[in-house]
């Protein structure tokens, strides 16, 4: 194995022109760590927020992602046998320690999950973020069980597509939100069962599919229209607060009585590795492979194009997931 590698490094926030591809050394792994050979890595919107220096943590200069996809080059505990499959994500990286915008990345033993794949890697590297956020937010968020109806405002993410694909996997009956007429078709792809044009207000049209309202909500747009969101649930139901499209993340002045309808619940769903089980993980590919589910991949990358890959983020014209291939 060569000494140096080829990554991502940010020297100092700013807008996507930051982002340098550079030759740095291969990180060392140590006890308890766990050095990935990346094949591939889906891209974040926390990741925007971070190279413009808004989030909450984190140092520079640093390489970046919150995620990777690729198999294990060395394990000098015995956690894993080189060559083993494996996905990574959260606990600091691309934060504290630097991340998967590299050919190799060093990672705790303890947020590393093994899974056994013939999918191709720019598939397969769309994963990890995106089901630990979509599992997550169905199964702790909400509570989900099979059969129930599910509203998701902001389905034309790539989060809010996976969400859509694991959704009917557990039977349940989905209402899927996009801004344009466009966005129709791509939520029709993942089987949504209505696909419902968000104008600022959705509540009504929820209700005149569902009167009573939905069993649940995941909200990912923002708070600016979670109040709404909040009135398209049954009363004993649940919304969801998992993601922040519109990058309003705080409400300035809160009043319960005015925002919660009588009986409707709001939860939070912001998950590390440990969160998603091996065993879901393997379900999920397993599914794709059998052609039971999709992964919603809407651009593909090289490390070279890693400036476009954000401009076309932050402009939201990927269409699902943005994967890099190495």
């Amino acid at each position: 194995m060569t000494s140096t590698m080829r990554a991502v490094v940010i020297e100092e926030p700013g807008d996507a022109d930051v982002l340098e591809v550079r030759d740095v050394p291969v990180p060392t792994p140590g006890p308890s760590e766990v050095l990935i050979r990346v094949r591939s890595f889906g891209l974040n919107r926390s990741e925007l927020h971070f190279r413009r220096g808004l989030a909450y943590s984190g140092s520079f200069p640093r390489i970046p992602g919150i995620e990777a996809t690729g198999v294990v080059e060395s394990a000098p505990g015995g956690e894993f046998t080189p060559g083993t499959q494996v996905v990574t994500m959260m606990g600091g990286m691309g934060r504290d320690f630097d991340g998967g915008y590299a050919e190799f990345v060093r990672v705790p033993a303890a947020q590393v999950i093994p899974f056994s794949s013939a999918l191709p890697w720019a598939e397969l590297g769309a994963v990890p973020e995106m089901l630990q956020t979509a599992y997550g937010s169905l199964a702790i968020g909400l509570e989900a069980t099979e059969g129930q109806s599910i509203v998701i405002r902001g389905g034309t993410s790539s989060i809010g597509l996976a969400i859509a694909v694991l959704a009917k996997l557990r039977g349940m009956t989905v209402l899927s939100t996009t801004r344009r007429e466009e966005g129709r078709a791509l939520l029709e792809s993942v089987a949504v069962d209505h696909p419902l044009i968000d104008n600022g207000s959705i509540a009504e049209q929820v209700r005149a599919v569902y009167p009573s309202g939905v069993d649940g909500a995941v909200e990912l747009v923002g708070v600016n229209v979670m109040k709404d969101t909040l009135r398209t649930v049954r009363t004993g139901g649940t919304v969801c607060f998992t993601g922040m499209l519109s990058d309003n993340w705080t409400i300035p002045e809160f009043y319960p009585m005015e925002w919660l309808p009588n009986g409707v619940r709001l939860t939070a769903y912001s998950g590390e590795a440990a969160d998603l089980p091996p065993s879901a993980l393997q379900t999920f590919l397993d599914a794709v492979a059998d052609g039971q589910a999709r992964i919603p991949v809407g651009r593909t990358y090289r490390l070279d194009d890693i400036v476009q890959a954000h401009r076309d983020m932050e402009a939201g014209t990927v269409g699902g997931k943005a994967v890099v291939i190495l």
